[in-house]
């Protein structure tokens, strides 16, 4: 039977945003846990340099493009049993991906992953938005979840060198089991389930338009890294990418129940939220790609120590993201918090442009560069989470959530893609322009990770400008305007 009550009872609060916490931490470490066994993983299946992307682009594109419609169906069915339904298709993913034969079957389990991944994240965070909508522990309950969606991501590589080094890489797919099947029984327990009491129709149409576009974007930045910008395939797809796009913002302000309701982004606060993701995403991800392969290549490091060398960004992060929700946002409001996150982004990212060498130290170049991505990054995401669902109404709490999620995985496949065609073309070019020594092949590695850190500072420079003249002056997050939902027939 359906409730016209809350999602959850007040007493459950903690106990549910404990029960997200998890939830999310499987979908964003899953991002990145494969990186760490990339090089393992390749060496057993047999794929070529170019196309280990795939690996992890496929959870991504697949990810990102249907989060839109996933958090469509949670709103318009209920979000219990979309989180539920997530969760065990999440798992049974996990474990094709872990029997894998050959690269074939592992990016395919990968993207049926982030199939999955569409249902379950946007449900966990319009949870976490109506759960807590007319609680005065809301900027609590945000820090803690944005700690742990940013946080998820390093704790992937830890993980994954614990795991690939113990056991095997397969267990990095593995592990989802232990965390998806207790996470399911439990939420059968804690959560109630709320969806639309009229149940209008979904925008198909609006569907394929924005899962189509978004390939043909991520799919060409990939092309051009395999064959080139100027090949008839990669500006093929871009060209057709942006114009599905264009497409689908057009045919979501005339149908009666879009997929996306655009009000929800044309707000100056939401939208400005969702661009700093996207541009942090974009150079985040690609980060931990780069510095992944740096260390284990370059350095000699061991899939455990490379996870270990991310942890003081790590530990950084989950003290700075509840810090910065709770105690500094109410004081300084979202655009100051932001621009100081692409700052320290911009830094770090030149900072590993200038002094990364193959002789460079972990301590005297990564280490600084890491600590200040882990008090910037949650510099960005703590307050662009919050202020993304600030102020929807209940039953577009998913719709919302989802945008979130899918500025954060878009980007991070955009930048991924971009980032690695960056990389494969310098690396390339050093090698034909300069003579065969014994140390060349580690010289045009590094001199394609410069190059890709060179862009990545780019977009944080992006990101700056975006921050500091679209997001209003002071935005202090509060509860959302929240109307009671009509009850639903039994």
């Amino acid at each position: 039977m359906s409730s016209d009550a809350a999602p959850t009872a007040a007493p459950n609060r903690w106990a549910v945003l404990g029960l997200i916490a998890v939830a999310q931490l499987m979908v964003v470490l899953d991002a990145t846990i494969v990186n760490i066994a990339l090089p393992s993983a390749q060496a057993d299946l047999g794929f070529s340099p170019e196309n280990r992307q795939w690996v992890v682009t496929a959870y991504a594109l697949a990810f990102g493009s249907l989060l839109l419609i996933g958090g469509k169906i949670g709103d318009l069915f209920g979000r219990k049993w979309t989180f539920i339904g997530g969760l065990i298709g999440f798992a049974v993913a996990s474990v094709l991906g872990g029997l894998a034969p050959s690269f074939g079957v592992l990016v395919a389990a990968r993207a049926l992953q982030g199939v999955f991944g569409a249902l379950l994240a946007p449900s966990a965070l319009s949870l976490l938005t109506v759960t807590f909508a007319d609680s005065p522990d809301r900027p609590k309950a945000f820090g803690i979840f944005a700690a742990v969606a940013t946080a998820g991501a390093s704790v992937g590589l830890l993980l994954g060198g614990v795991l690939t080094d113990g056991l095997s890489w397969r267990w990095c797919l593995y592990v989802n089991l232990a965390i998806a099947i207790p996470a399911a029984i439990a939420a059968l327990k804690l959560i109630e389930n709320e969806g639309h009491p009229a149940r209008p129709r979904i925008d198909w149409l609006g569907a394929v338009l924005a899962f189509t576009g978004l390939f043909g974007i991520v799919y060409g930045f990939s092309e051009a890294e395999r064959n080139s910008w100027e090949a008839t395939r990669t500006i093929g797809s871009l060209v057709a990418g942006v114009v599905l796009l264009m497409l689908f913002v057009l045919t979501q302000s005339k149908v009666k129940s879009p997929l996306l309701p655009l009000h929800i982004v044309r707000n100056r606060a939401r939208g400005g939220a969702y661009a700093s993701i996207v541009v942090a995403a974009s150079g985040m991800f690609a980060v931990f790609l780069f510095l992944t392969f740096y260390m284990q290549e370059n350095l000699g490091y061991s899939p455990l120590r490379t996870g270990v060398g991310f942890l003081p960004m790590t530990v950084a992060i989950f003290i700075m993201a509840p810090t910065i929700q709770t105690k500094i946002l109410p004081k300084v409001g979202v655009r100051p918090i932001i621009v100081t996150g692409m700052t320290l982004g911009l830094l770090s990212m030149l900072l590993f442009f200038t002094r990364l060498e193959p002789t460079s130290t972990y301590a005297g170049t990564l280490l600084p560069g890491l600590l200040m991505l882990g008090v910037g990054m949650p510099c960005v995401f703590a307050p662009s989470f919050a202020t993304a669902t600030l102020g929807v109404d209940r039953q577009d709490a998913g719709v919302a959530s989802a945008m979130v999620n899918t500025s954060q995985q878009v980007g991070g496949a955009v930048g991924t893609a971009i980032l690695s065609t960056i990389f494969t073309h310098a690396t390339a070019s050093y090698v034909t322009s300069h003579a065969q020594t014994a140390t060349s092949a580690a010289d045009a590695a590094v001199h394609g990770y410069t190059a890709a850190f060179t862009f990545a500072a780019v977009l944080f420079g992006f990101g700056l400008v975006i921050a500091a003249t679209v997001l209003p002056k002071r935005i202090v997050p509060s509860p959302p305007v929240v109307a009671k939902p009509a009850p639903q027939p039994a």
